[in-house]
């Protein structure tokens, strides 16, 4: 509509004066090819950027100021050129309406919009992959003895069984705080898959799954990972997180790199600048290796 009020009040001017019963004022003139102007420059808005509430709203305004001079020019003018008038305006007062219902409705889409990005800015979705020197049978084997996660997963502390299907889990969250909650195994299939959920008030609301695919070489596997997880603090929490080294996708990648170093090796190799893990929290940042002191070694061996 803007665009096509806008080409035909600067294209054809004299007609759309003499259509709306203003063409005997010189001041209309000046006053419609302003008026095409303002409604290409909304089109141009409107076609083009993403606020479109905004723009919506820049069209009511100028309806707005169009129904004033429409008013101002009736009470001018007699006649004929004044029955053109009250029917310019009435259409006016109906593309107004339409304008405003316009507006309301992109605004409110603009509210659920930032709400629902409020809800989503606090879930995380991680996924990560590495192939082990093991078959499927041995790594799914090692995962779904639940306790064994702790030994690989940096911040999980305990996975207490309290079920066939059910666990209670706790971990380690950022600033020294510890988290907890119970799970469960949703889905299943023995040296292929396993799936699990929180359930509950958990601290952490969480989900995830891991797949064992045979590597090519038929013998190595391919252990494919997915997490999802709400962080506390929201998208906040998350980014001061970050900020603080708790960078989610490289701690599933480091988890998963570990995973790979026990079930080939039988243990987690530690830089030299990280030899107690997690115990100590020193697991970031590290430094390129170099001969502990007197003082580390003393460290690691009360610890």
């Amino acid at each position: 509509m803007s665009l096509g009020l806008g080409v035909a009040q600067l294209a054809a001017p004299d007609t759309v004066r003499r259509i709306s019963g203003v063409d005997d004022s010189p001041t209309s003139r000046t006053v419609v090819p302003l008026v095409g102007a303002r409604e290409l420059v909304h089109a141009a808005g409107l076609l083009t950027s993403r606020r479109k509430s905004i723009w919506a709203w820049t069209r009511v305004l100028g309806d707005a100021m169009d129904l004033a001079s429409l008013g101002v020019a009736i009470a001018r003018r007699g006649g004929r050129r004044r029955r053109r008038l009250v029917g310019v305006t009435g259409a006016v007062v109906g593309i107004t309406v339409v304008d405003l219902l316009t507006a309301v409705q992109a605004t409110r889409a603009k509210r659920s919009g930032a709400v629902q990005g409020l809800r989503e800015g606090g879930s995380m979705e991680l996924t990560a992959t590495t192939t082990i020197r093991k078959t499927p049978p041995k790594v799914y084997a090692f995962w779904r003895d639940l306790g064994n996660l702790p030994t690989f997963m940096a911040h999980l502390e305990e996975i207490r069984t309290t079920g066939d299907r059910t666990s209670h889990w706790s971990a380690s969250a950022p600033f020294g705080k510890n988290v907890e909650w119970d799970a469960e195994i949703v889905d299943e299939a023995p040296g292929e898959k396993i799936a699990w959920r929180s359930t509950g008030n958990a601290d952490v609301a969480n989900a995830g799954t891991v797949r064992f695919v045979p590597a090519p070489d038929g013998v190595s596997t391919e252990v494919h990972v997915v997490l999802s997880y709400d962080i506390p603090g929201g998208a906040i929490g998350k980014a001061v997180a970050r900020y603080f080294g708790e960078e989610p996708h490289q701690q599933l990648d480091d988890d998963l790199r570990r995973l790979k170093q026990v079930l080939e090796t039988g243990q987690v190799v530690r830089s030299d600048g990280a030899p107690w893990g997690k115990r100590a929290r020193k697991e970031f940042p590290q430094r390129p290796a170099q001969p502990l002191s007197d003082a580390e070694l003393a460290k690691g061996a009360d610890a």
